[in-house]
């Protein structure tokens, strides 16, 4: 058991460094932090076991409750895109498979993510605890309201798609901070970088995707 225990888990090793070099390097993906923490997050363990042998293809995956797990390069782009530094408290919105909060809290001091379905949050905080992330705190609410008791945040990350940026979002953001959202109608989206600085806003596009609705005071209604 043990020996396939650990021809398992260097299957898994290899499939991530395969990952990082045949789909997130070559597209511009050159945040050493973020390399390292593509390589070390278990990306496997946040599937469903029947789709494990899928979890480094370059496609996102279904998960319960309706959700996905992002294509890879999305992920690593959307961290990028962050421009973490160590330091930086972080909100997430949308645990979902907690993929995403996991890599960010291989970088980040503290991860604060909100997650509206209580079944998604449950499943991803038995994972954080089985990894070992101490630095990830989770609540069950509507996202789109951010954690106001918890802000200001030095970078915000939203994981599903928004009609427009939520106003509680951007007032809990730090100055300086950063923002990253997918936002558009139901079917594309444009990845969206908003730069809080010295009192002014400034967004940057950082081209099409696709998320599953943020659903929400702020957001979709359902």
């Amino acid at each position: 058991m043990s020996i396939n225990f650990r021809q398992s888990a260097d299957t898994y090793r290899i499939s991530r460094q395969r990952m990082v070099e045949t789909q997130l390097i070559p597209r511009g993906i050159h945040d050493k932090k973020v390399l390292e923490a593509m390589n070390r997050v278990p990306r496997h363990l946040f599937v469903d076991e029947a789709l494990k042998n899928q979890a480094y293809s370059d496609h996102p995956l279904p998960i319960a409750e309706g959700q996905t797990i992002s294509q890879p390069y999305i992920v690593a782009l959307m961290t990028q895109a962050l421009g973490l530094k160590g330091h930086e408290r972080v909100l997430e919105i949308g645990t979902g498979s907690g993929y995403q909060a996991a890599v960010l809290a291989e970088i980040a001091s503290r991860v604060y993510s909100v997650e509206r379905k209580s079944a998604l949050l449950a499943r991803a905080r038995r994972l954080f605890d089985q990894l070992g992330y101490k630095n990830i705190l989770c609540k069950l609410d509507d996202g789109t309201w951010g954690w106001k008791a918890e802000a200001p945040f030095d970078a915000i990350i939203v994981t599903a798609a928004a009609p427009a940026i939520a106003p509680p979002l951007v007032e809990q953001l730090a100055d300086p901070g950063v923002l990253v959202i997918p936002v558009g109608d139901e079917f594309s989206q444009t990845l969206t970088r908003l730069v809080k600085q010295d009192g002014e806003t400034t967004v940057q596009e950082l081209g099409g995707v696709r998320f599953v609705k943020l659903i929400g005071e702020h957001g979709w209604k359902s």
